[in-house]
């Protein structure tokens, strides 16, 4: 049976990629019956009656998967943020890295319309940002303007299957753009009366770039969910906790009111940052009252 990768999804067929060819593919009915979905990036088994058309008959298994956008077997993922217009949201990008974390998806911060910053924000901005290069995230600073910072993207997506996300009008589109030219990716202003951008992009494509990889170019939004996992193992989701997380007293310890907490006494001391440790206990709320409401 021939094989390839799913590299489109819409209206209920599936566009397989196998060397030059392309087969677009429906799901045979098994896949309904067992509550499985293809997504993008699945690699698939099918079968093609005629040249063009077929049907997927099995899916290999998958190493990662994101429930948003839909999409499976990423190498990593490009989370796409503004500096501005719209201002950063550093509790939304928390939720984008504890999702990577939750599904084993290396992250790359990349952030957007740095020309607009005076030397002066740049060096405050660079600072205040230094905390998740501390704990071990790659930051790109870039500017699709000045074209600034492209290359050395380009050189992290080259022979890699990236998923490109962020919070709407961050310019994400137009980073794409220059990344190849075929792209040619709907890009629309922020709407300055909701402080948001609106949303260009409608279905998830693995597009090829000319550096021989595929990015994923999907849907830009302002909320996300937090992934579905254990309220116990949302610590395992924040990295700079390891260092301490041993030294607590208490095995188990969700480090909020437990004596003896060295995830809290690194928070007093600025050895973790306060703000991310914020955002922990806010998740971790969250992912609380979601067990709670589920009986």
């Amino acid at each position: 049976m021939p094989e390839g990768t799913i590299i489109k999804a819409l209206s209920g067929f599936y566009y397989v990629k196998n060397g030059d060819q392309l087969i677009q593919c429906r799901a045979r009915g098994v896949f309904r019956k067992r509550g499985i979905s293809p997504l993008v990036g699945d690699h698939v088994l099918y079968e093609a009656a005629k040249p063009t058309d077929g049907y997927i008959l099995s899916i290999s298994e998958r190493k990662n998967v994101l429930k948003r956008p839909p999409i499976a077997n990423i190498d990593q993922a490009i989370l796409v943020f503004s500096v501005a217009e719209p201002a950063l949201d550093c509790q939304l990008l928390d939720r984008f890295l504890v999702s990577m974390e939750a599904s084993q998806i290396d992250p790359v911060i990349c952030f957007t319309k740095w020309d607009l910053l005076s030397e002066k924000e740049i060096k405050i901005f660079r600072l205040q940002m230094s905390v998740y290069e501390k704990i071990g995230y790659p930051i790109l600073f870039t500017s699709s303007l000045k074209k600034e910072g492209l290359s050395e993207l380009t050189q992290r997506m080259e022979n890699r299957i990236s998923v490109v996300t962020g919070q709407s009008g961050v310019g994400k589109s137009t980073l794409l753009n220059y990344l190849g030219d075929s792209l040619n990716i709907e890009t629309q202003a922020i709407s300055h009366a909701l402080g948001r951008g609106k949303h260009t992009t409608r279905h998830v494509e693995l597009l090829p770039i000319s550096i021989n990889g595929y990015v994923a170019d999907t849907p830009g939004f302002s909320s996300l969910e937090l992934p579905h996992i254990a309220p116990s193992d949302l610590e395992k989701c924040f990295p700079e906790f390891d260092e301490f997380r041993e030294g607590c007293r208490f095995r188990g310890c969700m480090h909020l009111a437990e004596p003896d907490c060295m995830v809290k006494d690194a928070v007093s001391k600025g050895r973790i940052d306060h703000l991310r440790y914020e955002h922990y206990k806010i998740f971790l709320s969250e992912l609380n009252e979601r067990e709670r409401t589920k009986y």
